[in-house]
């Protein structure tokens, strides 16, 4: 398939800037996959729209405050305001870097920018050296592996240090709300460097009435990393090769899953990165003619038009980029012209897109 084929229009304005005042406040696209009808209502309605029989799978893991401002080593820091060699010096030498994956506890695959300037062996010193990481291997479009030490615990060094990794179509710096807001209310394990944002409409009473519908509940984990918002960068879809994330589920959260399958139920995923988790664990297991792998592994699946979908019957998404891998495994559940429509209607009719904006119920 063609990368132009999941193109569509998108006014600049349309792009959420902030959350909405209220986490349930988003408006809702509701698509039957098999007519590819919409409806437009609210969030707020999602637990009286469900049958009440459902299993809604949500991603648990917790962002991290995963990018970080740095400089190469030799530069020192400079008051904002001087005008001296010695600042140029260090303007020219600022690093940004944003951890994608941890490999080992210390030891984490990055994006350094600007990339072409930080050669295999470089110190880079964050703050007054209370974090300091070392450039050991170099990959293509940016990444570096870099090994991190710290005077303290490299948990606290991140927390204090660390920026919530905001989206580039979110055009502000991130602000102490973000902090609050671009997290889901159950995060809980993890290292993800960008949110499940599906996820951060519920609160705590929309799950309670989930809940009292006798509506089931089972989470996994899945790190949201490089592969959820790297560009595709091939013109063919088939060529893109998206990278691994790492993900977790229980075993309690995969005999559930079984055990829905075997009832008929509906298996509502909360977000690409549950569906992904998921078909990734039912391809793995399928080889041995079994439904889901429990347990930790990498999602290396891409899924777009075409692929089988094993596990999941609905979703909760929100809306996606253009010519993303994200929008291609969207419209490998619902179709992909369905989803085009869709999507045109909800330009036109005002819907917010991206991390912070509106959402779509397919089922």
């Amino acid at each position: 398939m063609e990368l132009s084929e999941f193109d569509f229009d998108l006014p600049p304005e349309l792009i959420a800037q902030r959350p909405p005042e209220q986490r349930d406040a988003a408006r809702m696209l509701v698509m039957n996959r098999k007519s590819g009808a919409t409806d437009d209502c609210h969030f707020r309605d999602f637990p009286e729209l469900l049958r009440g029989d459902e299993l809604v799978v949500l991603n648990n893991t917790r962002v991290l405050p995963a990018r970080l401002f740095g400089r190469r080593e030799g530069v020192l820091s400079q008051k904002p305001g001087e005008n001296n060699p010695a600042r140029d010096e260090h303007l020219k030498s600022s690093i940004e870097v944003l951890l994608v994956r941890q490999i080992e506890p210390d030891l984490w695959e990055t994006l350094v920018r600007p990339g072409r300037k930080i050669p295999v062996g470089e110190l880079i010193i964050f703050e007054d050296g209370e974090l300091e990481a070392r450039v050991e291997d170099r990959g293509g479009y940016g990444l570096r592996l870099l090994r991190f030490t710290s005077r303290g615990s490299f948990a606290e060094a991140i927390a204090r240090l660390g920026h919530i990794p905001l989206p580039p179509y979110i055009k502000r710096a991130d602000e102490a709300a973000d902090h609050e807001r671009y997290q889901t209310v159950y995060a809980r394990q993890g290292s993800a460097v960008a949110a499940p944002t599906a996820g951060l409409h519920f609160t705590p009473e929309i799950l309670e009435l989930m809940r009292q519908r006798g509506i089931e509940i089972a989470e996994i984990t899945l790190d949201v990393g490089l592969g959820t918002f790297e560009p595709v960068r091939t013109e063919r879809l088939e060529d893109h090769k998206i990278h691994a994330e790492s993900y977790d589920i229980s075993e309690g959260a995969a005999q559930t899953i079984v055990s829905a399958k075997k009832e008929g139920r509906p298996i509502l995923a909360v977000g690409t990165t549950v569906v992904r988790a998921l078909e990734d664990a039912a391809e793995k297991a399928a080889a041995r003619n079994e439904l889901i792998d429990p347990g930790p592994a990498d999602a290396e699946i891409f899924i777009y038009p075409g692929k089988p979908i094993r596990i999941v019957n609905q979703m909760l998404t929100n809306f996606h980029l253009p010519r993303s891998s994200l929008l291609a495994l969207v419209a490998a559940f619902a179709g992909r012209e369905e989803i085009l429509r869709a999507y045109g209607h909800a330009v036109e009719q005002g819907y917010r897109f991206y991390s912070y904006g509106d959402c779509m119920l397919i089922r």
